[in-house]
């Protein structure tokens, strides 16, 4: 089998799209170029297609691998039959190949290994073949210096049988279904953890069974981390009688002397063997299912996140709240540079509410000041409160943001290096005003786990959850496109065919040479050839350049035919861009060419009419319940609005304004079944809850959106 039919298995769209889609991958194309610019090869893909054809092909590769090294091993013992190497060859099954390498795996000295040396294993074949009644006689022949007595004899016999049964790959399959179908995890508390203060967040686990497959992924994940904690132990298990019976069914013929000592050694095969090696691999395949729904859950909340809709290019005035030690203001430019900071002390214990209005109101008319921003930390209600009594002289939109991940930010490499003469403080403030402004270039700069979104994150596949989280940072910032003359090196970075290394030498070419005038330009930064122009131009975007599509989504490689289509409309390429009109007019199947087709060409023309667009929407200023401030001022029956803050394969969190966030369970979303939050709600919705539930003492808030 080659890695097109492997693929095509799993993949629905035709074979041609897919080894297209390969042949790009293996030229060094990426996903978002791939996707965009190369839809009349891919049959019109999209990159999450794309992306699962990369991952096949790279487990297509990992299968291969194994193959060639379990047959060298097996070679190389001088064990490789015919037939064994056809049996290896056409499986493409992981747990499978490993099976069939088990009797050649190396391994620590075994009880099968010990009876082996001391003569037994003839014995262990007339027991087997199941053709002899007097057993005891046979064994007797089999006594020497280490085997003393037939019961040894026996006993060393059936450590052999019970390896045999072990490496039987029938045998595995069917336990390895078993388990798959009818496990069940059963959990018992640790007594002397049970009284723990934090054992109380896993206390519905203290005496827990359900079936494995049935468990979700949450239900699961947390399980497993009580667990390492120590505060329970855990098991995986089917009922041992029938999987005893199962073994039996398939091993013993008849009812001789020798179906004795065939039923213990299938006991003790099954109990000191396979449950345990197959109930972990159970689990880890359970783990593994768990993490990828777990990853999918964050990866499509930080999606979200990271498309949340940006204020644009205004001055900002933002404000890091606290209350002792005062709230960190920083006014920023257009551009979200830093023009001053200071702090002021509007709550207690200092009080200085005149002080501050004063010197705020100073900041707006000397800076400026377009709109204000508000981190959501502690204070943060009091000071949007102290903000909205000030008289300003003009209207000032004033935005709650999230400020998770700003301490991580503000004393990251990062932010020293954009802010070497400030400290922390006032780094987390310009984080806070610059999340308003363009929330995608801020957020790229923080490792995505720290952003507060999903479940579970610590506990999943580190590298998985890190792979998947680039993707989709990379995802968003394509689809967006960046300002190449405003943008950071980190937001630089995870633009198509740049990496980390490019983005910094194209910081540095912009830094000596001023700000780029077209994208050409970017060939003469060092290091940056043909192969990443190709892959990067088009996501790149220069206002008021000296080509106007170098400020669109259209590729350099299309120019020419953009260029022809204006002279055939006999004007300029100034006058066709968002001339609907005009456009209409193409004859789009006119300029069909051998490297670009009808798919890219309406692309384009969809381009020329609202070149450069954003594709996120405006943000909007929402208002909390001004009478609600803390957990103590909720009551039951309350209806609020709010902000979904996180989304969970078991409901959403919302923001209702106090420090803690409520919970809506998937069954509280709206009338009727939901199989997905996500089909009902979206990261920073503004949505209207009522309060069910309210547990002070555990500081847990339940809401309803069935209103």
């Amino acid at each position: 089998m080659t890695n097109l039919e492997y693929i095509s298995k799993q993949v629905t769209t035709p074979t041609k799209n897919i080894e297209n889609t390969l042949q790009l991958l293996n030229e060094d194309c990426t996903i978002p170029f791939i996707s965009r610019y190369r839809k009349d090869k891919t049959g019109n893909l999209d990159e999450v297609v794309i992306e699962q054809i990369a991952k096949l092909d790279k487990e297509f590769d990992t299968i291969s691998k194994r193959k060639e090294s379990i047959l060298k091993s097996i070679q190389e013992q001088n064990s490789l039959t015919a037939e064994l190497e056809k049996k290896i060859q056409q499986s493409y099954d992981l747990n499978e190949l490993e099976d069939f390498y088990l009797p050649y795996k190396k391994k620590k000295k075994t009880r099968a290994d010990v009876a082996r040396e001391n003569g037994l294993e003839p014995l262990a074949k007339i027991i087997m073949e199941q053709n002899n009644d007097d057993v005891d006689f046979v064994a007797s022949k089999y006594l020497n210096k280490n085997v003393a007595n037939e019961d040894e004899a026996l006993q060393g016999a059936r450590d052999i049988i019970a390896e045999w049964i072990n490496e039987n790959i029938y045998i595995r399959k069917n336990l390895r279904r078993t388990f798959q179908r009818k496990a069940s995890i059963t959990t018992k508390v640790v007594k002397a953890k049970k009284d723990d203060e934090k054992a109380k967040k896993f206390e519905q686990y203290f005496e827990w069974e359900e079936n494995l497959q049935r468990a979700p992924s949450h239900r699961l994940l947390a399980m497993l981390r009580a667990e390492n904690e120590g505060f329970i132990k855990f098991k995986i298990e089917i009922d041992s009688e029938e999987a005893i019976e199962m073994m039996e069914e398939s091993i013993i013929k008849n009812k001789k002397e020798t179906a004795v000592h065939l039923k213990k050694a299938i006991e003790d095969s099954y109990k000191r063997l396979l449950a345990p090696a197959i109930s972990n691999e159970t689990l880890q395949e359970a783990k593994a299912k768990a993490d990828a729904t777990a990853i999918q859950v964050f990866a499509g909340n930080l999606g979200q996140l990271l498309l949340e809709p940006p204020l644009g290019e205004k001055r900002i005035l933002a404000i890091d709240p606290g209350f002792r030690s005062g709230c960190k203001i920083v006014c920023l430019d257009e551009n979200g540079n830093l023009l001053y900071n200071e702090t002021i002390f509007p709550h207690a214990p200092q009080n200085e509410t005149a002080i501050a209005m004063k010197k705020i109101r100073s900041m707006v008319n000397a800076y400026k000041i377009d709109a204000i921003s508000i981190g959501n930390g502690t204070a943060s209600r009091e000071t949007e409160f102290f903000i909205k009594k000030i008289a300003f002289d003009k209207p000032l939109q004033v935005f709650v943001v999230s400020e998770a991940g700003a301490s991580i930010y503000s004393a990251s490499k990062i932010a020293r290096d954009e802010f070497p003469n400030y400290d922390v403080t006032v780094r987390g403030a310009v984080s806070i005003g610059r999340r308003l402004s363009d929330p995608l270039a801020e957020l790229v700069k923080i490792d995505a786990k720290s952003i507060g979104v999903g479940q579970y994150q610590h506990d999943v596949d580190q590298t998985k959850l890190k792979e998947e989280l680039d993707s989709v940072v990379v995802r968003c910032v394509n689809s967006v496109g960046i300002n190449i003359n405003t943008a950071s090196k980190s937001l630089l970075s995870y633009v198509s065919g740049i990496g980390e290394k490019m983005a910094e030498n194209i910081v540095a070419y912009r830094s000596e040479n001023g700000a780029f005038e077209e994208r050409k330009q970017l060939k003469k930064v060092p290091r940056l050839g043909e192969k990443a122009y190709q892959q990067a131009a088009a996501f790149i975007r220069i206002a008021n350049g000296k080509n106007p599509l170098d400020n669109s989504a259209v590729h350099p490689e299309a120019y020419k035919i953009v260029e022809k289509m204006a002279k055939d409309l006999k004007i300029s390429v100034n006058d066709l861009i968002a001339n609907k009109e005009k456009i209409a007019q193409i004859p789009v199947g006119n300029y069909v060419t051998e490297d670009i087709g009808l798919l890219g060409l309406k692309d384009i023309v969809k381009e020329l009419e609202k070149p450069g667009l954003d594709p996120r929407k405006a943000a909007k200023v929402f208002e909390f319940d001004p009478n609600v401030k803390t957990i103590n001022d909720l009551r039951t029956g309350m209806v609020l609005p709010g902000i979904v803050n996180n989304i969970t394969n078991f409901g959403c969190f919302v923001d209702i304004g106090i420090k803690e966030s409520g919970l809506v369970h998937i069954s509280q979303l709206k009338e009727g079944f939901v199989s997905d939050v996500n089909e009902v709600v979206k990261m920073h919705q503004q949505v209207q809850v009522k309060v069910v539930e309210v547990d002070e003492s555990r500081k847990r808030v339940q809401l309803t959106m069935i209103i």
